[in-house]
């Protein structure tokens, strides 16, 4: 891709001073950008808007008109930036949309300023481009898939919220605009689980995604406000020198080796690594629509994106980069050791995305982030037209049954007979349970913390009755505690 890009620069050079004058360039690009991020955000809130201020919602066919306007408006402006940035040899676009908080100390040698910057590169424009694809496929399969269902505009309205965090994400040039769009996925990501909310699993399970998504959230905070301590701003410019993936990082080793080991806390929780790896079947339990675009195809990769984006970081800690390669290796294997013994389709590919996941992760680790992003889009699109193929393959699979009149043989694995019945079913039990890492993460990760929570209330509580002379009544934790704990 790298060779693309130089090439047909190369190609153009000639041709470029006599296209266009060069005052022209920064104003084209800069409504193009615009456009990419503006449409899916105008979309957002044409059917929020419309959904809280009408008594009676959009009109099915009213809804799929604004998502097939949004989603082909975003995606013509970023085919048309790619364009344009290959004919004038362009890599490297920022766009800024001014300065919202501005701090300055000088005595201290302080300095904060927040603003949202978007930036068009080799990384974030493919990546946005696959967003826009994918995202307007499943709009329109979800525009026959949830015909008459009663949730149908709210369905649209998370998905075009979703659109916007995952743009946002894409082409964040800052860490505070990274971490807007990262927290509009996770809440899309989370609500959408939870779609079917008359029934008590899908609201259950959609809890516990947000409880994973907040240790992973929690963690991106972290590195944020770490390289805001180290460098004083968020902007990737700041600590990151040089184009994507050539570019080298501002920071010292062991600032390197503490941000990155936070951003790969963040990156396994978003994109279900083990031990955080037991959210993702949960998270089967949305419509199909949104467990192909979301957990087969754009937001389990979310992580993978977040490393790749960091990349000069990793390079500069090898011990970050083992652990990347570790992490992901060992997630591939889990993944394929407990997506053999899944009964249901839906769970099958899920354990099937995060194992070819786990692969990215390891590439990424090894350096090889042009292989990492050229698997990212090859994996992206095979598991979206699995997973909106998997309710029709099922119907198929039942008639070639029905016309043979029995069922369909089964292939046994290759070790099945060279290992005894008692082995075969303590692995068919472990596989089923998921490696117990649910049961981990409780016990090891969820009751210790829960236990130092209590203790400190107990100690606030103390001091406060001593203080303050009076007997302040203890509103009783036990129940919350036990079902916060029964959700994990």
């Amino acid at each position: 891709m790298l060779e693309v890009f130089h090439s047909c620069g190369l190609f153009a050079a000639d041709l470029t001073h006599q296209v266009h004058p060069s005052n022209d360039v920064p104003l084209v690009l800069k409504v193009l950008g615009l456009l990419v991020v503006g449409a899916p955000a105008v979309l957002f809130a044409t059917l929020g808007i419309a959904s809280l201020l009408r008594s009676k919602p959009l009109s099915e066919r009213v809804i799929a008109r604004c998502i097939q306007t949004g989603i082909l408006t975003g995606l013509t402006a970023a085919i048309a930036m790619l364009g344009l940035m290959l004919l004038w040899n362009d890599t490297q676009i920022p766009i800024e949309l001014g300065s919202w908080v501005q701090m300055e100390n000088p005595a201290e040698h302080y300095h904060y300023h927040f603003i949202f910057k978007f930036e068009f590169d080799r990384l974030s424009v493919p990546f946005v481009i696959l967003t826009f694809v994918l995202c307007g496929t499943i709009g329109a399969f979800a525009n026959r898939y949830m015909h008459r269902e009663r949730g149908f505009n709210r369905f649209f309205v998370l998905l075009s919220l979703f659109v916007v965090g995952m743009v946002t994400t894409s082409l964040a040039g800052t860490v505070e605009t990274l971490f807007s769009g990262w927290e509009l996925v996770g809440l899309s990501s989370a609500l959408l689980v939870a779609f079917f909310h008359e029934r008590s699993a899908p609201a259950s399970n959609g809890l516990h995604v947000w409880i994973i998504y907040r240790v992973s959230d929690a963690a991106l905070l972290m590195a944020s406000v770490a390289l805001h301590h180290m460098k004083g701003e968020g902007d990737f410019d700041g600590f990151l020198a040089g184009e994507w993936p050539m570019g080298r990082t501002l920071l010292e080793p062991n600032q390197a080796f503490f941000v990155g080991l936070l951003l790969l806390i963040a990156a396994m929780g978003k994109s279900a690594m083990i031990p955080f790896s037991g959210w993702l079947p949960r998270a089967m339990e949305g419509p199909t629509p949104s467990s192909a675009v979301f957990y087969g195809a754009l937001s389990v990769h979310l992580g993978a994106f977040l490393l790749l984006r960091f990349s000069p970081i990793l390079e500069q800690s090898l011990i970050v980069r083992i652990l990347i390669v570790v992490v992901g290796l060992s997630t591939a294997l889990f993944a394929t050791f407990a997506g053999t013994v899944q009964t249901d389709i839906k769970s099958a590919l899920s354990f099937a995305s995060m194992s070819q996941v786990g692969l990215i992760f390891a590439e990424i680790g090894l350096g090889c982030y042009y292989l990492a992003l050229v698997h990212i889009l090859g994996h992206g699109c095979l598991r979206t037209l699995q997973f909106l193929r998997a309710p029709t393959l099922l119907y198929d699979y039942r008639t070639m049954e029905d016309a043979i009149g029995e069922r369909l043989p089964k292939f046994s694995g290759m070790w099945q007979g060279k290992t005894s019945e008692r082995v075969r079913t303590w692995y068919y039990r472990l596989a089923l349970e998921r490696g117990y890492m649910d049961a981990y993460l409780k016990e090891c990760i969820v009751r210790p913390v829960l236990s130092a929570l209590r203790k400190c209330d107990e100690f606030e509580h103390r001091w406060t009755r001593m203080l303050g002379g009076t007997v302040i009544e203890k509103k009783p934790s036990s129940e919350a505690s036990s079902a916060f704990e029964e959700l994990l």
